[in-house]
Protein backbone atom coordinates (compact mmCIF):
# COMPACT_ATOMS: atom_id res chain seq x y z
CA UNK A 1 0.00 0.00 0.00
CA UNK A 2 1.35 3.57 -0.94
CA UNK A 3 1.72 6.54 1.41
CA UNK A 4 -1.30 7.78 -0.25
CA UNK A 5 -3.37 4.72 -0.16
CA UNK A 6 -2.37 4.89 3.64
CA UNK A 7 -3.62 8.54 3.80
CA UNK A 8 -6.60 8.02 1.80
CA UNK A 9 -7.54 5.34 3.56
CA UNK A 10 -7.43 6.92 6.45
CA UNK A 11 -9.40 9.93 5.84
CA UNK A 12 -12.18 7.69 4.39
CA UNK A 13 -12.35 6.07 8.01
CA UNK A 14 -12.61 9.71 9.29
CA UNK A 15 -15.32 10.29 7.25
CA UNK A 16 -17.13 7.75 9.22
CA UNK A 17 -16.65 8.57 12.38
CA UNK A 18 -14.47 11.78 13.15
CA UNK A 19 -13.68 11.75 16.28
CA UNK A 20 -12.25 8.06 16.42
CA UNK A 21 -8.80 8.81 18.29
CA UNK A 22 -7.47 5.84 17.24
CA UNK A 23 -7.81 6.59 13.43
CA UNK A 24 -6.99 9.95 13.57
CA UNK A 25 -3.50 9.63 15.75
CA UNK A 26 -2.72 6.78 12.86
CA UNK A 27 -3.44 9.76 10.20
CA UNK A 28 -1.18 11.87 12.61
CA UNK A 29 1.52 9.27 12.48
CA UNK A 30 1.55 8.41 8.97
CA UNK A 31 1.70 12.79 8.42
CA UNK A 32 5.07 12.36 10.25
CA UNK A 33 5.93 9.52 8.63
CA UNK A 34 6.24 11.57 5.20
CA UNK A 35 7.75 14.46 6.83
CA UNK A 36 4.41 16.68 7.17
CA UNK A 37 4.97 17.84 10.11
CA UNK A 38 2.48 20.48 10.61
CA UNK A 39 -0.22 18.41 9.50
CA UNK A 40 0.84 15.79 11.90
CA UNK A 41 0.80 18.31 14.31
CA UNK A 42 -3.02 19.74 13.06
CA UNK A 43 -4.00 15.92 13.41
CA UNK A 44 -3.04 15.44 17.13
CA UNK A 45 -4.05 18.83 18.23
CA UNK A 46 -7.47 17.46 16.91
CA UNK A 47 -7.19 13.97 18.76
CA UNK A 48 -6.34 16.09 21.81
CA UNK A 49 -9.56 18.57 21.34
CA UNK A 50 -11.44 15.47 20.93
CA UNK A 51 -10.39 12.90 23.69
CA UNK A 52 -7.88 15.05 26.13
CA UNK A 53 -6.54 12.03 27.57
CA UNK A 54 -5.10 10.47 24.41
CA UNK A 55 -1.46 10.39 26.06
CA UNK A 56 0.36 9.10 22.99
CA UNK A 57 -0.31 11.87 20.96
CA UNK A 58 0.96 14.26 23.63
CA UNK A 59 4.39 11.99 23.55
CA UNK A 60 4.80 12.01 19.73
CA UNK A 61 3.71 15.72 19.04
CA UNK A 62 6.23 16.84 22.03
CA UNK A 63 9.15 14.54 20.21
CA UNK A 64 7.88 15.85 16.67
CA UNK A 65 8.21 19.53 18.46
CA UNK A 66 11.60 18.69 19.93
CA UNK A 67 13.20 17.48 16.61
CA UNK A 68 11.75 20.42 14.77
CA UNK A 69 13.88 22.77 17.17
CA UNK A 70 10.37 24.03 18.61
CA UNK A 71 11.39 23.53 22.44
CA UNK A 72 8.90 25.55 23.95
CA UNK A 73 6.11 24.39 21.87
CA UNK A 74 7.52 21.33 22.60
CA UNK A 75 7.42 22.04 26.33
CA UNK A 76 4.15 23.02 26.81
CA UNK A 77 3.05 19.88 24.76
CA UNK A 78 5.15 17.48 27.36
CA UNK A 79 3.85 19.40 30.51
CA UNK A 80 0.53 18.89 29.46
CA UNK A 81 1.15 15.27 28.27
CA UNK A 82 2.68 14.81 31.62
CA UNK A 83 -1.13 16.09 33.43
CA UNK A 84 -2.74 13.56 31.01
CA UNK A 85 -0.58 10.57 32.11
CA UNK A 86 -0.92 11.41 35.74
CA UNK A 87 -4.94 11.76 34.93
CA UNK A 88 -4.62 8.26 33.19
CA UNK A 89 -2.08 6.68 35.79
CA UNK A 90 -0.06 6.09 32.99
CA UNK A 91 3.23 5.70 34.32
CA UNK A 92 5.34 4.46 31.99
CA UNK A 93 4.28 7.62 29.64
CA UNK A 94 4.61 9.88 32.14
CA UNK A 95 8.53 8.78 32.69
CA UNK A 96 9.34 9.06 28.64
CA UNK A 97 7.93 12.67 28.94
CA UNK A 98 9.48 13.46 32.25
CA UNK A 99 12.58 12.21 30.15
CA UNK A 100 12.11 14.32 27.22
CA UNK A 101 11.52 17.18 29.35
CA UNK A 102 14.55 16.93 31.41
CA UNK A 103 16.39 16.77 27.71
CA UNK A 104 15.27 20.25 27.26
CA UNK A 105 17.08 21.41 30.14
Amino acid sequence: MTEIDRVAMLKEFLTANPKDSFTRYGLAMEYARQGSLETALEEFRTVLKNDPDYTAAYQMAGQMLMKAGRMEDARQVLEDGIASAIRTGNSHARAEMEGMLMELG
